[in-house]
């Protein structure tokens, strides 16, 4: 067995069956092109490689070969290899990668320039509609020439998605392998969530004392975080509603901060339309039950020797969001237990269920908590019982299959859909991603990639 098969579908299996063509130009960074492959096999993807005579002189053909399981292809034949995998019939690839998009091969493309293997099978994927992905990677001189960043914009219009480059010591660096990976996934979603608006809110509440200290629950946050990565994976729009985080926000991610009940609420009313249009909100936040009045500036402590707080009981926001998303969007509310009572948690998440008129009730235990590990209770509006159980990740992407399994019944109902299409017109447009300081690209006339230069 080939080393690549071994590590194929490690990640996820969304990729399964998918094949990806690999053009590889002549930047420094084709050193880094391994990884990104090995990245898309981890998710299941077939990758072939093509490579410009540039970038052989840079990165070997055999570690090429080593990464993908198949030879690259070096130069076009009478097996006509850009016709072969990118033009029309049976075994076509799903998508054609540009990584490393040098600023000449960037050049040629936009202006239909083919003399190249690489630029040989852009030519016939954007003539015959196969998606196209392109990851620039330049000086930073190269990036702000008013010719190349033309050049992208008049690539973009053509559909292709444009992946912004890490700015940094005076270069414009290829993406990472993991962001690559994302916006692979992305273009290539499939129903039922691709497409689909998605809201996730998450992290743990903070209510002030006083300037400089809080009142907050026990939550890392990664809950959220897998579900909107998840879901950014199968297609749909994200957006991440996050209150103070333990883990990273992937930067393809949009996101909008709270720290507060109060926050939360104050954004759930200037974001309504957003709640309104989205299919499905999911909200594993760790919310405040209960809240208190901040008093200015620090408490002094050096004369103190007690401290009392008063604690008000904060207004319940599932019930709010569920009247600024009605039906038929999806609201699933968490519930976490505390001692490990599994009857009555169950009975506590249903009482949920009910009270906050939630489609569906995902309850835990807080052993789960900081753990790699998870388990889930799942109750839904229907009746249905099931438990998940396994690393957050994958739990999370078994989560959304089994609620996407809900849109097909929804698409069905007549109602439903004429509902759905009155909602979202006119539609609004999902916020960029700003993580990291660097934006996502305008939507293209075929699909909306996660950033752009």
């Amino acid at each position: 067995m080939h080393p690549s098969h071994v590590i194929r579908g490690r990640r996820s299996e969304l990729l399964r069956g998918r094949r990806i063509v690999l053009g590889i130009s002549g930047s420094i960074a084709a050193v880094e092109i391994v990884r990104v492959i090995r990245e898309l096999i981890r998710h299941g993807a077939d990758v072939r490689a093509v490579m410009s005579p540039e970038a052989s002189r840079l990165v070997t053909p055999e570690s090429v070969a080593f990464a993908t399981g198949h030879p690259p292809i070096l130069q076009l034949t009478g097996e006509v290899e850009h016709v072969s995998l990118l033009g029309p019939g049976e075994g076509r690839a799903d998508l054609l990668l540009l990584a490393p998009a040098t600023a000449n091969t960037i050049s040629k493309i936009a202006h239909g320039i083919d003399d190249t293997p690489v630029t040989s099978f852009a030519s016939i994927a954007l003539g015959g509609g196969v998606p196209v992905l392109l990851a620039p990677a330049m000086h930073a001189n190269l990036g702000q020439n008013p010719a190349i960043r033309e050049n992208l914009e008049r690539l973009r219009r053509w559909g292709v998605g444009i992946l912004a480059p890490v700015a940094t010591e005076g270069e414009e660096k290829l993406a990472s392998p993991e962001e690559i990976a994302a916006a692979v996934l992305h273009r290539l979603g499939r129903p039922p969530w691709k497409g689909r608006r998605v809201v996730v809110i998450g992290g743990a509440a903070r209510e002030a004392i006083d300037a400089v200290r809080s009142v907050t629950n026990e939550s890392s946050g990664e809950t959220a975080v897998s579900l909107a990565t998840q879901a950014h994976f199968r297609g749909a729009e994200v957006e991440l509603w996050a209150a103070p985080l333990e883990v990273p926000v992937p930067p393809y991610l949009a996101t909008e901060r709270w720290r507060s009940v109060a926050d939360l609420r104050a954004l759930a009313r200037r974001r309504s339309r957003t709640l309104r249009e989205a299919d499905a909100v999911l909200v594993p936040a760790a919310l405040a039950d209960f809240t208190l009045p901040a008093r200015p500036g620090k408490i002094p402590s050096r004369d103190v020797a007690t401290l009392t707080l008063t604690l008000t009981r904060a207004p319940k926001l599932l019930p709010e969001l569920r009247r600024r998303a009605p039906a038929p969007t999806r609201l699933v509310g968490f519930k976490l237990g505390a001692d490990g009572d599994a009857a009555a948690l169950e009975a506590e998440a249903h009482r949920l269920l009910v009270d906050a008129d939630l489609d569906w009730v995902v309850a835990n235990d807080r052993r789960a908590m900081g753990a790699p590990d998870t388990e889930l209770l799942v109750l839904t509006r229907r009746g249905e019982r099931r438990r998940l159980a396994g690393p957050k990740a994958v739990v999370a992407g078994r989560l959304l299959d089994d609620l996407g399994r809900e849109f097909a019944e929804i698409a069905a109902t007549p109602a439903a859909a004429t509902a759905r299409r009155t909602r979202r017109r006119p539609s609004a447009r999902p916020r960029r991603p700003t993580h990291g300081g660097r934006a996502a690209p305008a939507p293209s006339s075929s699909a909306r990639e996660p950033r752009a230069t």
